[in-house]
């Protein structure tokens, strides 16, 4: 199948799991996760009118950003090293994986320095997996606390990376305790945090994330293909 079938396919599934949770098509946006994959498939998708892509390494979301179109979303998702953050922070539309003041507090400062405002998730490490960044849930209030007394950072919401599993519905409780989560922040009310945006689930789950309040999905191998970490 093309990349443009796989897309497709997977939206439609993603109608399926909002029309079973009794939810709007709209209150979900599907990110084409791009990493590691050529430009020319990314071209393929935009006549169809897909403008979120997501990206693990500044490298490649900056290189794509500045050789595609205009108008699209670039998504940084992968783990951001503060000495590479100044390449950023005017090219993501959101940066999904800020887990540390430090980061946070090196994104303001760029933010500062090229008078513009990021918009950034909170990354939680919900399942407390050894190999995974994240904070931990019980630090996360405090996290977007410290966060919203920074200048030109704006919290938008929560972002996880569940177990890698082969049944799906193993996620789902990780999934709605990130909800959960979200919905005790929202409730503290920080100034510059909101908690609109819950980005979790990806190909292999993404279903349950729709059906447990994800507004935000992940999804590369299910729209791209496989891919080859050899090159």
């Amino acid at each position: 199948m093309s990349v443009c079938e796989n897309y497709l396919a997977v939206e439609e599934k993603v109608k399926e799991a909002c029309r079973r949770a009794g939810r709007n098509r709209d209150e979900v946006t599907l990110i084409a996760v791009s990493k590691t994959k050529p430009m020319s498939m990314i071209e393929e998708l935009l006549p169809l009118g897909v403008v979120d892509f997501g990206e693990n390494k500044v490298q490649e979301l900056t290189a794509k950003e500045e050789a595609l179109p205009s108008g699209l979303h670039w998504h940084m998702i992968g783990h951001l090293q503060r000495n590479k953050v100044k390449y950023i922070v005017d090219k993501a539309y959101l940066i999904h994986s800020v887990d540390s003041l430090r980061l946070a507090e090196a994104v303001s400062q760029e933010t500062v320095k090229k008078g513009v405002t990021a918009n950034i998730l909170i990354e939680v490490n919900v399942a407390g997996e050894d190999s995974k960044f994240g904070v931990a849930p019980e630090e996360t209030a405090a996290l977007a606390e410290a966060i919203s007394k920074l200048p030109n950072i704006a919290v938008k919401g929560l972002m996880t990376i569940a177990p890698f599993v082969e049944n799906a519905e193993e996620n789902r409780e990780v999934f709605r305790n990130l909800r959960k989560l979200s919905v005790d922040i929202e409730e503290k009310k920080f100034n510059n945090v909101t908690m609109a945006v819950l980005s979790m689930g990806m190909t292999g789950d993404y279903e349950v994330a729709i059906e447990e309040g994800a507004t935000m999905v992940r999804v590369g191998t299910g729209i791209f293909g496989e891919r080859d970490y050899s090159k």
